[in-house]
């Protein structure tokens, strides 16, 4: 099929699962935020249980052709995984810099980064349970979790880099084993540190997909865009994705209104192409987010575009994300209908 559509990785979670006003007034956390949830924790895992089943709805009911878990049990995109490591020390965290400026709790790393167990395949069988179309699953990158993190035990931060891509690469593993269509690789650091991503970012990110023989994404942004509103019209660090060993690479166009003709610099690569602006709650209509495609589409085929939002949609009401993605989806019959000729 020409043009599937997918999410980023999180649709909005509920009011009743999670404190969204809370949510909303800080930045993603580092550390576990349990304070966050609603939920007393004998009743969690089921609440959360039956929003991920709403999401997975809400995902289908929109039309869309691969579906995620919603991300709808973690308190950030990262935190789930930073903080189930060996080596790390949550209990007293460190300090890191966000990429606002702002410091931030982070884990504190202690001692070796090690995985002791899979993380997320239970969320993904869960996934699998509850749908019959593709799947795909996120985790964060080994660039942007050593960013997150005070280093108290390495002595540099390729060597706490590399360790943390050996932990991802057996989640990855794992998760292909399990049935995952699609892994994807959250890096926003990447865009946000380019100069110690040029030193050491890539090696980590193909460490991390060493060996690993399903389809890989990397995403690659500037940040929420509830939290951080201005976006420059280029990536800090984008063509340098042309060396690692990803099959997909995650962008956004919408808000920044990207100069596309970065993606030529790419060659071989598909493209999720984000065309939702979630800044703005105006629903667009299917017109203008095809026009968006159409923008990439003067510099790559047509087989290599996946539509989906900038970035992860949790800080949208869940209305405003709904009406969004059905505008994606009815934004790629228009072109496929266009391009299939």
């Amino acid at each position: 099929m020409l043009f599937p559509t997918t999410i980023v990785g999180s649709y909005p979670q509920p009011d009743w699962l999670i404190d969204r006003v809370k949510l909303a007034g800080r930045f993603p956390p580092r550390v576990r935020a349990k304070e966050l949830w609603r939920v007393a924790e004998p009743h969690l895992q089921q609440a959360m249980d039956d929003a991920t089943v709403l999401a997975i709805k809400a995902q289908e009911d929109a039309g869309l052709d691969i579906i995620t878990d919603g991300e709808i049990r973690r308190e950030s995109y990262s935190n789930r995984i930073a903080t189930a490591l060996e080596g790390v020390d949550i209990d007293n965290p460190g300090t890191a810099l966000d990429r606002s400026g702002h410091p931030n709790p982070v884990p504190r790393i202690v001692g070796k980064i090690k995985r002791t167990r899979p993380i997320e395949v239970e969320d993904l069988l869960f996934l699998k349970k509850h749908t019959t179309r593709q799947v795909k699953i996120t985790v964060p990158g080994p660039f942007t979790m050593l960013q997150q993190a005070q280093n108290d035990f390495y002595a540099s931060e390729e060597e706490a880099a590399m360790d943390y891509a050996v932990a991802m690469n057996e989640e990855i593993k794992d998760l292909f084993a399990h049935g995952a269509d699609v892994v994807q690789v959250d890096e926003p650091y990447l865009q946000a540190r380019p100069e110690k991503a040029r030193q050491y970012g890539i090696r980590a990110l193909n460490r991390a997909l060493e060996g690993v023989t399903g389809q890989t994404a990397v995403h690659i942004c500037f940040g929420y865009a509830a939290i951080i509103h201005a976006r420059p019209n280029g990536y800090n660090f984008l063509p340098e994705l042309a060396a690692c060993s990803c099959q997909q690479i995650s962008i956004e166009t919408a808000q920044s209104n990207l100069d596309c003709a970065v993606l030529q610099s790419l060659p071989g690569k598909q493209f999720m192409v984000g065309c939702l602006n979630l800044e703005d709650p105006a629903i667009e209509s299917p017109v203008v987010v095809a026009s968006r495609i159409k923008r990439a589409l003067q510099y790559i085929r047509p087989e290599q575009v996946i539509l989906a939002p900038d970035c992860g949609m949790k800080y949208l009401p869940r209305e405003v994300a709904d009406g969004k993605l059905r505008a994606m989806t009815e934004a790629a019959k228009i072109l496929r209908a266009e391009y299939s000729r």
